[in-house]
This record gives structure tokens, sequence and C-alpha cells, in this order.
């Protein structure tokens, strides 16, 4: 995986990003003033302030700057959002626009530094942190979720009773920043399938890969079906979150399974969305497989960090929780 270290920004943009950057940095805040001294904000590293000032924590007499910059470099975003809970040297620290300019640059990569470059100008006045909880993405620090049921019936004993099951299976997506993502339709509980939601899982995991695309918050997805008769599943989803920047639910719009020539797809690792791309809903190519658009196990994805997956309440069992309501 390339390194967040890698990604090369053009002079021009980088000229341009710096003068920003400096900008953040000499800005005045006189209305910390009104509280006296004890308030006063300490300056993030590389400030241009003279004024000497000793912190009272040892945690930050200890740690130079430059190591505490690196520290956070490294961090993902949403560590960085709790991270800025701890002190107010941390909080503007972490409000340095770099850090969230690697997130950016690296969660779009797919379009390109100049193109990320014009919607932060033309639609985020130029902060990349505003960019990052305004602009939709997709997750990539978890699963996203699908959790149905349905009421089978049983067998009947001596003519008296009619027993009913409830039945639950979920849908699992994973997605990556390459334009890739994993996707397994299994009864198993979340805590048992995120060990093996990776492209090394065996052919008994049942994880197969596919790709997707992302145009404001529509994703459009495919995935392959291999065996004697190729199927292609077919997914459009609408990203939205339950607080701003969360991009933690995902809206099953439309899911469609068509059958696929053998000859139209080269193996399972081709792009099977840009064959798909141009099809209609009830197309297919391959008769003994019919198009059909599936109108049931649609209930919205939740998204599921991978710290959480052993404590969620979606490893409930029925008995206990019957029907989840995603929001």
């Amino acid at each position: 995986m390339t390194s967040d270290f890698a990604l090369k920004v053009p002079a021009e943009l980088e000229a341009a990003l710096r003068l920003k950057t400096v900008g953040y940095y000499v800005t005045k805040r006189p209305w910390l003033d009104l509280y006296g001294k004890n308030v006063r904000p300490v300056a993030p590293f590389g400030s241009t302030s003279s004024k000497p000032y000793v912190d009272p924590a040892l945690i930050h007499r200890s740690l130079p700057d430059e190591l505490l910059y690196e520290v956070f470099a490294r961090m993902t975003p949403y560590d960085l959002g709790k991270a800025s809970c701890v002190c107010r040297k941390w909080r503007y620290t972490i409000r340095n626009p770099v850090f969230w300019r690697i997130a950016c640059l690296r969660v779009w990569q797919l379009s390109g530094i100049v193109e990320n470059y014009k919607i932060l100008q033309s639609k985020y006045e130029g902060s990349w942190r505003k960019m990052w909880l305004l602009r939709p993405r997709v997750r990539t620090d978890g699963l996203y979720v699908s959790r149905n049921t349905y009421i089978r019936a049983g067998v009947a004993e001596w003519k008296i009773t009619n027993p009913v099951h409830i039945v639950c299976y979920f849908r699992y997506i994973r997605f990556f920043h390459s334009g890739k993502f994993l996707y397994k339709n299994s009864s198993q509980k979340i805590k048992d399938v995120a060990k093996c939601m990776n492209f090394r899982a065996s052919k008994a995991d049942c994880v197969f890969s596919g790709h997707y695309t992302l145009s404001d918050d529509k994703v459009e997805a495919a995935v392959l079906y291999p065996g004697m008769r190729p199927t292609v599943l077919r997914i459009r989803l609408r990203l939205r979150g339950t607080t701003a920047g969360a991009n933690n639910r995902m809206d099953l719009v439309s899911l469609v399974t068509s059958g696929v020539d053998s000859n139209e797809v080269g193996g399972p690792e081709e792009d099977i969305l840009g064959v798909v791309e141009g099809w209609q809903d009830d197309e297919t190519h391959n008769p003994d497989v019919p198009a059909v658009s599936h109108k049931r196990g649609l209930t919205p994805f939740v998204f599921v960090p991978f710290e959480e997956v052993e404590t969620s309440v979606l490893n409930l069992p029925v008995e206990k929780m019957d029907y989840f309501v995603p929001g």
C-alpha cells in the first residue's frame, strides 16, 4: 500500500497551499485576550510567533513539537478528532491544514490532485478540513453491514401448531481507496466475518471482490459471482450520515442480478463495473440467468468500525433483537 507521504503535489499547488498554511499560523484571535493569559492558545509547530511560552504540561515539556507533529501526521482523521479533545494545544495543532490535506488526497486519490484542488477552491473555500467534513466519501476503516430478517413457516407438528422461524442474514461491504470493494452475503455475525474480509480470503469464505465509483453521494458497484453460470450483482447506494462527516449510513437504492457472457469477462480481477456500466436494469447477456430486480433485503447499511466489531449490537441473536432500525 502506498504511503501517505508518497503523494506528489505539483509545485504551483504546493506554493498556494503553503501560503494558506502560513496564513493559518499568523491568524490573530483577539477574543481570547478577554479571558487573560491562562487561556491563550499554544502556537502550533512552525508558528511565526516570537513570544516565549513555557507549557505547564509535563507531556508537552518532554515531547518536542516536532515529534508531536510526526505523531499526528500518522494518525487517522477520526483519531485526530478524538485527540483534539485532550487539550488546547492539541486542538490548535490538529487544526493544521496539512493533516487534513493528507487525509483528503488519500481518500479521493482516484479524482487526481488537480481535480481535488479545484473542488477545494470552488466548494469548500480552500479548507481541507471543511472538505473532509462535508464532502461525501466511503469509509475504509470498517465494514458496512445490512441486517435483514424475514419470517419462514416451519413444519406443522400433529396438525395443531404452525411454527414460524425468524431468519436473519447480513450483507457485508468493505471499501478500499483504490476503487475496489469486498462483498459477502452470510448469516454469520460481524465479529466472525470481519476476520476474513480481505483479499487473502479463501474460496470457502465466499468473499467476492468488485469495483465501485463514487459520484457526489451516489455509489455504483458491481461484483461477479463466478461459476458455471456467471452472475453479476449490480448495486446502487446513496451515502448519508447521522452527523456531519460521519458517512456511516448507506441506503440501498437498487439491487439487480443478471447473467453475463463468459466471453465478456476476462477474469476475477477484471473491472466488471466497466463491463455492465451501460446496461439497463432488465438487461442480461445470458438467457439461463435472467435479470432480476430484488425488492426485498434492502435494509440500509450501517457502518461499524473495526474496533467495534466485537461489541456491536449487530452480533445479538434474533431472540434478543428480532428487528434492527438503522436510523
